[in-house]
């Protein structure tokens, strides 16, 4: 059996079985444990695999450690839940109220603005924006390179009205949006603070 094939039956198996042991793992595919251990070590580093909490078990030793997909790869009903709830909302969404909501608490106002920028950028990064900041010619540009609202973007735009009160409410400075992805061949949606 090559490598790449053992490689590829242990990722069978978990998203079969959804979490297992290496003891387990080595029995269902009459592999050694330490073979096993090998490529979920791999695969674990790779980010394909996670390792999930230990399960204790009967006699002396450690818990046995368990190995599952990463959450993000099972996938979820966000993108279908979030365009039902907006639609349902419809007019009645208050983009300001959504920001506030999603940014939570924040102090950064009494911050210079370089780290407030800082701050905005590693809170946006937290949120999967892939953001960054650049200094410009009519003020710094933050700029976003991607969107977690992708698959329903088209259909509820108010949401880049929500990433505008999103910044505005963390910088204390307004932002307009000069940029969307995907308009004009754009890479990035990008936003002009302090106009």
């Amino acid at each position: 059996m090559s490598v790449t094939n053992s490689r590829h039956k242990v990722l069978a198996y978990l998203t079969r079985t959804r979490t297992a042991s290496v003891r387990e793992i080595s029995r269902a595919l009459k592999m050694s444990a330490a073979n096993v251990r090998h490529h979920l070590r791999i695969l674990v580093s790779d980010g394909r695999l996670e390792l999930a909490s230990g399960r204790e078990h009967e006699g002396p030793g450690r818990p046995e450690k368990l190995y599952s997909l990463p959450r993000a790869a099972l996938g979820d009903n966000l993108s279908a839940l979030s365009d039902a709830l907006l639609a349902e909302a419809g007019t009645k969404v208050r983009v300001e109220a959504l920001a506030r909501c999603l940014v939570g608490e924040s102090d950064f106002a009494s911050q210079p603005i370089v780290k407030r920028l800082n701050l905005v950028v590693e809170k946006l990064n937290q949120m999967n924006y892939h953001a960054r900041w650049e200094a410009g010619r009519e003020g710094p540009r933050v700029i976003l390179g991607h969107c977690p609202y992708a698959a329903i973007i088209e259909k509820h735009p108010e949401l880049c009205k929500m990433d505008a009160a999103l910044l505005d409410d963390l910088t204390g400075e307004s932002a307009e949006q000069v940029s969307q992805i995907g308009r004009e061949k754009s890479q990035a949606c990008v936003f002009v603070m302090g106009k």
